[in-house]
């Protein structure tokens, strides 16, 4: 699977004042739906051969509502886009992708900072999932790139903590998932989660250096 290079480091030293939703929208759909066939393949190794489709058409439908989540509220935008995942994509993407949107809006509308938001995202998506770091799942690039927000990591850092995280559950034996069902088979193949985890976090911070900067 090829996926893009690390991104030059464009984003501002503070975040945009408000969410660039249009641009996270689009360069979300278009990290899934670019690399959608690779991420089947990743699946077709370990698992039901199906994530980069489902993938693709959960942000089919989040791309589709993209003036309706523009309208709303960056926090009730994400409560939204998360119950599309859940609605619209199969197996077991839809519901800890959801909860991971979902966590993270309800985050944002408490006043959380992006650490936080990250941070309350990812606890939904471990008690969806009972999972943890080191079961080859989307957590283990989540959890690095939380660890590493937190630590005030710059873009390039994020980046390269997303990168290195994806590419070390090729090591792993899978625990939990379909892949679980493997066992030691399971070593030896990048998580498919864990690579569409990767794809949408460069994207993120793609769409948030892209975004305008809060005027002088």
């Amino acid at each position: 699977m090829t996926l893009p290079p690390t991104l030059p480091p464009t984003l501002p030293p503070t975040l945009p004042p408000t969410l660039p939703l249009g641009i996270l929208i689009e360069r979300a759909h278009a990290a899934i739906a670019g690399h959608a066939e690779g991420l089947t393949k990743l699946d077709q190794a370990i698992g039901d051969g199906d994530h980069g489709s489902n993938m693709k058409r959960g942000f089919d439908a989040i791309l589709a509502e993209k003036a309706t989540l523009e309208a709303l509220p960056p926090s009730d935008a994400l409560h939204k886009a998360g119950t599309i995942l859940v609605m619209k994509v199969g197996g077991a993407a839809g519901p800890l992708y959801g909860s991971l949107l979902m966590g993270m809006g309800a985050a944002l509308k408490e006043g959380a900072d992006a650490a936080g938001v990250l941070d309350a995202g990812i606890a939904k998506v471990k008690a969806r999932g009972k999972a943890d770091a080191g079961a080859k799942t989307m957590l283990d690039v989540l959890i690095p790139v939380g660890e590493a927000l937190k630590a005030g990591a710059d873009p390039a850092k994020l980046r390269a903590t997303a990168e290195r995280a994806r590419d070390a559950t090729r090591d792993m034996v899978a625990t939990r998932g379909r892949a679980s069902f493997l066992g030691k088979r399971s070593k030896g193949h990048v998580d498919p989660g864990a690579a569409s985890s990767c794809l949408l976090t460069l994207a993120v911070l793609d769409a948030l250096g892209d975004a305008p900067g809060e005027p002088a």
